[in-house]
């Protein structure tokens, strides 16, 4: 049954539905009500919280904590994230599962603390130092903030690597109906996942390290990399409506592709061959389906931003590319993407 949930709460509650049995965070608005609400729900659990000094702090104890085989989480907003970036390298070169959200406010700098989308280009191009990436899903319903985070402890484990949640303080604070149920039991199991430093008296000692200074063992190192992140295109995920005919179509992800479905339907219901393309994951990155549609139609892309989206679209797209977006908090207006789609479309 559907009940009225805010959308940080959400994810909370999707992260101990996903296993999760260490929480560690430190308060930014506009996240704060995860933190809060952890303190209480994973004692409920009978699970580890613990309010951190920082936000580097509170990233390493994840770290410590994937090394032991136990599921643990972050959370943070944009100034917090860029805190965090050594050591989400750090989780990437040593191959660790971990699960960090974002749930982003304006910028550059302290900002403000109003939802918006300036973090697209540290998410999706790894953010910190080195080759890497992580997977990045872009939750657009407080139902999806649950089923999501829920997921990407799935996800985590499975490719051992750290996954970001990439929200912002829009959806964090909206309250809508969501079927959010009950977590199951959690599996007191210990469990040998073939990076976890537990039980060393059955096995040879372990040595999960990112520092690598013999000759050419750190380029291996990256090839190895590499090769899992071309396993992990077959995580990305969107959803599109009206494409089969679309002449121009709507792209964005998270509170973006809710306000511009509005001026999807819209141009339908006038007669307007446009098409909706919500992004589930920004990445890895649906670009050849991009670039499949871009043979037929033009692509918008709608953003709470100055346009980075925008770039990725352009990467792999044939045909014109344009952007409507604001920064900083600002929410791109339904009728000023009509007019963008209408001058393109002329």
């Amino acid at each position: 049954m559907k009940q009225l949930w805010k959308g940080n709460l959400a994810l909370a509650e999707g992260a101990i539905a996903g296993g999760l049995e260490a929480y560690f965070g430190y308060p930014i608005t506009p996240q704060n009500e995860i933190p809060e609400y952890m303190s209480r729900r994973m004692r409920e659990e009978d699970r580890i919280f613990l309010q951190a000094e920082s936000e580097p702090a509170s990233i390493n104890m994840v770290f410590g904590t994937a090394l032991t085989g136990k599921k643990a989480m972050t959370t943070s907003s944009s100034p917090g994230i860029s805190l965090m970036q050594e050591g989400i390298s750090y989780l990437a070169g040593c191959e660790l599962p971990a699960v960090i959200a974002n749930i982003q406010r304006g910028g550059p700098g302290l900002g403000n603390i109003a939802g918006a989308q300036g973090d697209y280009f540290q998410s999706v191009k790894g953010g910190g130092h080195g080759d890497y990436y992580m997977p990045v899903y872009t939750p657009a319903t407080v139902e999806e903030m649950y089923t999501m985070t829920r997921d990407s402890f799935d996800t985590a484990v499975k490719f051992r690597t750290p996954v970001l949640i990439l929200s912002d303080g829009v959806l964090g604070q909206m309250m809508e109906p969501a079927e959010i149920p009950p977590p199951p039991a959690l599996s007191r199991e210990i469990r040998d996942y073939g990076w976890n430093l537990t039980g060393t008296r059955k096995r040879k000692p372990r040595f999960i390290r990112s520092l690598m200074m013999d000759e050419g063992q750190l380029e291996e190192h990256n090839y190895k990399l590499r090769d899992k992140f071309r396993k992990m295109e077959e995580l990305a995920e969107w959803e599109e409506k009206g494409t089969e005919d679309a002449e121009i179509i709507f792209i964005g992800y998270g509170t973006g592709s809710r306000i511009m479905h509005d001026a999807w339907s819209l141009l339908r219901s006038r007669g307007v061959r446009a098409g909706f393309f919500r992004l589930k994951t920004v990445w890895p990155f649906p670009g050849q389906r991009i670039a499949e549609l871009s043979e037929k139609a033009k692509f918008l892309t709608v953003e709470l931003s100055l346009g980075q989206l925008v770039e990725d679209v352009r990467l792999h797209s044939r045909n014109d590319v344009g952007f409507c977006g604001r920064p900083a908090g600002g929410l791109p207006e339904i009728k000023v993407i009509i007019q963008e789609a209408e001058r393109m479309l002329r």
